[in-house]
């Protein structure tokens, strides 16, 4: 399925609803019902033999979308088992209008049971986006005994447990086959630890006007990378092209021990499409690294000076790939910095860049591609921080290290869910998979963006592009499996 590009917070999305409520008369319920039967739908598409399904309830309005589910199913002649995990004294508005429809229609209602979990289909309708806290008791018991069930699991808009704005889970969640999700697409659902969460996403408007989202007072800042975005961005070359059109990289790391890392990166970046591409490295072992790879022009640095004419050659610049942290290495990125082209840092680069005190942290032209640990060393909080809220975290790398730069510059924030950022918007590749979770994935991903940098895209673009170019790779890369997959392995892709 082709989902839309704009991602909405949890507030957000309760605005959009009020707007059609509010100002375009559609109903609350109406709403409910259009939700249960497009999830129904979806789910009977997917799963066409299903004869048995419990829908398990919270007492809130997802739990009413879960009691029209399950009125629905009765309908079409299924065994429906519906359990209420909530006081039912607390069912108002629509949710009480849905539960008393699915009592008219002699749906039977239970308590928590573990045998009523024996179905082909489970239903979660338990929590829906405003959940913020952590599931214990009950809620907790329940869950576990779901995601141990050999039924698929759908979940309804959004699996519970899964906070809707950042994908981290709160505690525990539901391991949903497939999630149908309204109105919006949740940020939440797409970063993170969503990504083993909410299995095959699928979304309805629910016949949402579009001038509904014209109203929302503070329209999406964040997006998908759409999968037509390589399309739109690179354009077929002219028949007269020549290599001096595409730029010319020079990439900086491998210290001794570490020369995979530098060679994975040039490569990358000659199979992205620049014109030329050179490696300044450790001296130890600048005659091997081209050996098998012979488009590459490989320069051995001991010295400071020695870097200065290759720099004044390159058009853009990566530092970082296998460079280490030792004097040799800080004596490099000094010198890459005092430069004004365009720049990849990445690795070991952003972890030097990361102790320099904050009067010497100036960079311009640049984008920086740390993981998770890299992130928070630069922002001076912990991995688990910048993981609580990846969208968070990128927006504060932007903001603590513009004050220190003299130009423009983007961010990727690697991991399940990439996300990239120029400082505005941010920008979520959903293409890629665990295969990519080995060593000199990164180093391939600096190469191929400063080749898109080469070749005349602007920085956001070059992020952008370069990451979903590295992700769609990676899938082509995996199609036969994605334990073992090499970072060389997407050679032949990119």
């Amino acid at each position: 399925m082709i989902l839309p590009q704009d991602l909405y917070t949890a507030s957000q999305v309760r605005e959009l609803d009020q707007i059609a409520i509010n100002h375009f008369g559609i109903s609350g319920f109406t709403l409910m019902k259009r939700a249960a039967k497009a999830t129904f739908d979806i789910a009977m598409k997917i799963y066409p033999k299903v004869q048995s399904v419990c829908v398990v309830c919270g007492a809130g309005n997802n739990g009413g979308d879960g009691y029209v589910i399950a009125t629905i199913a009765i309908e079409k002649g299924l065994s429906v088992n519906l359990i209420q995990l909530g006081d039912t004294s607390r069912i108002t508005g629509d949710a009480l209008l849905a539960r008393n429809a699915y009592l008219q229609a002699q749906g039977r209602e239970s308590a928590f049971n573990s045998d009523l979990l024996c179905v082909d289909l489970i239903v979660d309708a338990i929590f829906g986006t405003g959940l913020s806290r952590q599931i214990t008791g009950q809620w907790k018991t329940a869950i576990d005994a779901i995601n141990s069930s050999k039924a698929k699991l759908v979940a309804v808009d959004i699996p519970s447990g899964l906070d809707a704005d950042t994908g981290r889970i709160h505690g525990i969640a539901i391991k949903a086959d497939l999630t149908v999700t309204y109105i919006g697409l949740k940020c939440g659902l797409f970063t993170g630890q969503a990504r083993d969460y909410a299995g095959e996403i699928f979304f309805n408007d629910l016949q949402v006007p579009k001038a509904v989202y014209q109203q929302i007072t503070e329209p999406s800042d964040k997006q998908l990378i759409p999968q037509h975005y390589l399309q739109k961005t690179l354009k077929p070359r002219l028949r007269s092209s020549h290599k001096g059109h595409f730029g010319h990289v020079l990439l900086i790391g491998g210290a001794q021990g570490m020369s995979g890392a530098i060679r994975l990166a040039a490569e990358a970046c000659l199979r992205a499409g620049a014109g030329l591409v050179s490696v300044a490295t450790d001296p130890s072992h600048a005659d091997l690294i081209n050996l098998t790879r012979p488009e590459l022009m490989v320069t051995g640095i001991a010295q400071a000076h020695a870097l200065q004419p290759l720099l004044e050659r390159a058009s853009v610049i990566v530092i970082g790939p296998g460079l280490g942290q030792s004097d040799w290495a800080n004596m490099l990125l000094q010198e890459v910095l005092k430069s004004d082209k365009p720049k990849v840092l990445d690795a070991d680069a952003l972890n030097l860049f990361a102790k320099l005190p904050t009067k010497e942290r100036t960079i311009n032209n640049a984008i920086l591609t740390p993981h998770p640990a890299e992130a928070a060393r630069l922002l001076g909080v912990t991995t688990a921080e910048v993981e609580a809220n990846r969208y968070q975290s990128i927006s504060n790398l932007a903001t603590k290290l513009k004050n220190v730069k003299k130009g423009g510059d983007g961010y990727i924030l690697k991991g399940a869910g990439t996300l990239v950022s120029a400082g505005k918007k941010t920008h979520v590749c959903t293409s890629g998979n665990p295969g990519m979770a080995s060593g000199g994935m990164g180093d391939v991903l600096s190469g191929i963006v400063a080749a898109l940098l080469a070749q005349g895209l602007s920085l956001l673009d070059a992020a952008i592009a370069g990451t979903q170019i590295h992700a769609q790779a990676a899938d082509l890369a995996a199609q036969k499996g994605e334990r073992g997959l090499l970072a060389s392995d997407l050679f032949p892709f990119i």
